[in-house]
């Protein structure tokens, strides 16, 4: 089994690739991944909003949603929608 041996000059040429590659991670846009569909404290946390508010944002219409097995999930497209066509421009 044959050995290899380390030089500075191959650290430093790794750190550089490294650091190469770290450079260009962070100047690509950040593509996190948007959920499809919220859970109940995922939304309230969005809107800055009691579990009593949801519920009744719920319950006169204002929220579309899903209930599957006891869990209340939310189409996070609707939800920018919503708050889009309810957006007032004060500025005259």
């Amino acid at each position: 089994m044959p050995t290899s041996i380390i030089t500075t000059d191959d650290l430093r040429e790794f750190k550089m690739e490294l650091l190469e590659d770290l450079k260009q991670l962070i100047q690509q846009p950040l593509q996190t991944q948007k959920k499809k569909y919220l859970k109940s404290a995922e939304v309230m946390e969005l809107l800055q909003v009691s579990p009593g508010t949801l519920q009744n944002l719920r319950i006169n219409g204002t929220l579309p949603y899903s209930k599957i097995g006891g869990i209340i999930f939310y189409d996070a497209d609707e939800i920018h929608r919503i708050i889009q066509e309810n957006r007032i421009d004060n500025s005259y």
